[in-house]
């Protein structure tokens, strides 16, 4: 069953563009060039510290794999995974599993 993994930062003050730029820029693409589903990515409306985004995965495996792929991979590892802990709080990471509800148009 595929399950969507909810994803929320809290950005360091005055980093939100930063952010956005580093995101957009190059994680995301980075990511769906390996394969990633990512369905959406929010910031707070009024609270310049929230960003929130959301990846699809159909089953455990194939989040194992993209996670490998993404995660291990020497770009990530040397170029892109330094620069995050700059603008994000790492330790304040929230991640949570969800499933879409039977009428939920994201199935």
């Amino acid at each position: 069953m595929a399950f969507y993994e909810l994803r929320k930062y809290k950005i360091r003050r005055g980093k939100m563009n930063d952010w956005l730029r580093l995101m957009e820029g190059e994680i995301i693409p980075f990511q769906v060039s390996k394969g990633m589903v990512i369905t959406g990515s929010f910031r707070g409306e009024a609270d310049d510290s929230v960003y929130i985004w959301l990846r699809r995965f159909n089953s455990e495996k194939e989040r194992e794999r993209l996670y490998k792929a993404v995660y291990e991979h020497p770009h990530w590892v040397n170029n892109i995974a330094p620069r995050v802990g700059k603008l994000i709080y790492r330790e304040k990471i929230e991640i949570q599993r969800i499933i879409p509800t039977k009428k939920s148009t994201t199935q």
